[in-house]
């Protein structure tokens, strides 16, 4: 598994019949926060399917003029970024085929475990695949089960049972059809919002609150919703085994966002107290890692009476530096991300709070950025547990040897000395399963505890943890020499 993706999807279907561009255009800008190295629009005008895409931001990709081209009243979007492998024109959704049912366009969010073996038998079937993307595998998958049978919910079934991963699609059709379907764990959030206007589907309720739309509820694991001038069917599928992705509460989602467990906001924060609870610190401040870890510094604040202050000042033009493909690039883009605020710092004992550590670089970072800053102390306290095994369902954790805590195998004093923290601290599983509060049952965080919901991930996840296991046994030996 060398590549990695995550992204943001945005489907529309107008009832009024009025043109959908611009309200993609405004999801898309939304949930930006997904993926910031392509953008795409995908529209239906009742002849054509128009389709527009480009490298960048939802902003740079599309002007004025190319959103009034693009034509029609049912239309979907995407904004993707690469975590590792290719970030290129190529790559970018919506991804298209001319057959079946007048042509098919869709965009997907999520990461297949399969992705291989399914390009493998495409190719000796006679589909050749052109991009390093999942979006093109499913699609073709998707075409091939619909050349088969004229029922769209059969047809996905049997995608279903080919796929093996985290899928969330929104799929428009020359037939003037909308079709959104969820993959039966649910790692990725999909939700929709419907009234008498229209019917909207997103990847986070936010893109639904910027078009004035209200949040229905969340598309069910393993169901497939069908949009046509009839209206709206709605079909289970596919037996649901409840899986949500629990990064997607920690960090990836925006905080206003509202996901199958309720409020990001109301989760982070609840993340906050019970990190104070079980890892308490004795300072005089508290300080949040923005942007995510503001609800959480301020539940951390609330417990302990201790007050939070804005040490760190985020530079608005900078993107996520987690999602960045390269460790050099992460590592400059910090700096100019995160300015300490010396006389909130100067003398002080701090209280960090974090996210989440995966690699550890941006930490260690963070920590010497603080105390150059003339924090007398700097105490790490992290709202996610630590991170231990790679993801395979659409989170850039590529590789058990890059993650710390793998690699000081769970020592956290170990890990406190490479960060150069005062003291380091970890939320507990529980406090992390009682914050997102749905059950320990319906979560993945294999990322935590190793325990894949799918048999392939599972496997993947053994025979690199062996490799991983030796590379890092290699190189201690050779330090030791």
């Amino acid at each position: 598994m060398d590549r990695r993706e995550a992204c943001g999807v945005f489907g529309i279907y107008s009832f009024r019949k009025d043109e959908v561009a611009l309200p993609i255009f405004n999801g898309l800008i939304a949930i930006q926060h997904r993926g910031q190295d392509s953008a795409g629009i995908a529209t239906f005008d009742g002849k054509t399917i128009h389709v527009k895409k480009g490298m960048g931001l939802t902003s740079d990709v599309f002007s004025e003029n190319d959103l009034l081209a693009l034509k029609g009243t049912i239309g979907i979007g995407s904004v993707r970024y690469p975590t590792c492998g290719s970030s290129s024109l190529r790559d970018a959704q919506p991804f298209k085929v001319e057959l079946p049912r007048e042509g098919i366009t869709l965009a997907h969010n999520g990461n297949l475990v399969n992705f291989t073996a399914l390009k493998d038998e495409l190719n000796r079937g006679g589909t050749p695949i052109i991009s390093s993307c999942d979006s093109e595998i499913i699609l073709k998958v998707l075409a091939e089960e619909l050349n088969k049978t004229e029922d769209i919910f059969l047809a996905i079934l049997k995608v279903m049972k080919r796929l093996e991963g985290a899928y969330c699609e929104v799929v428009l059709t020359g037939r003037g059809e909308l079709i959104a379907f969820r993959d039966p764990q649910g790692f990725r959030p999909l939700c929709f919002g419907k009234n008498d206007d229209c019917i909207v589907f997103a990847s986070e309720s936010v893109a639904l609150d910027i078009n004035d739309v209200e949040l229905t509820e969340q598309v069910k694991p393993g169901e497939v919703i069908l949009v046509t001038e009839k209206g709206m069917e709605r079909r289970l599928v596919a037996k649901s085994n409840k899986k949500h992705c629990m990064f997607e509460y920690v960090y990836f989602s925006r905080p206003d966002s509202i996901l199958d467990a309720g409020s990001v906001y109301d989760v982070r924060m609840k993340l906050g107290k019970n990190l104070a609870k079980s890892q308490p610190a004795s300072v005089d401040v508290v300080v949040p890692v923005p942007d995510t870890s503001r609800p959480a510094a301020e539940g951390f604040s609330r417990e302990t009476g201790i007050e939070m202050e804005e040490g760190l000042i985020k530079n608005r033009y900078i993107m996520r530096t987690f999602i960045m493909p390269d460790q050099t690039i992460r590592d400059a883009e910090m700096k100019k991300k995160l300015n300490p605020l010396k006389t909130i710092l100067k003398g002080k004992r701090v209280v960090i709070i974090d996210d989440s550590i995966v690699r550890g670089t941006t930490t260690n970072k963070l920590v010497k950025l603080l105390k150059d800053a003339g924090a007398k102390e700097v105490h790490v306290r992290i709202t996610c547990p630590p991170i231990i095994s790679p993801c395979f369902y659409g989170i850039d954790i590529s590789s058990h040897s890059e993650l710390i805590a793998f690699r000081c195998n769970g020592n956290v004093e170990e890990i406190r000395k490479i960060l150069g923290a005062d003291s380091l601290g970890y939320q507990t599983i529980g406090g992390l399963v009682d914050a997102i509060g749905i059950g320990k049952e319906n979560l993945c965080m294999a990322c935590l505890d190793e325990n894949y919901p799918t048999p392939g991930a599972a496997k993947i996840a053994k025979e690199m943890k062996k490799r991983s296991g030796e590379e890092i046994k290699e190189k201690k030996r050779y330090w030791e020499m």
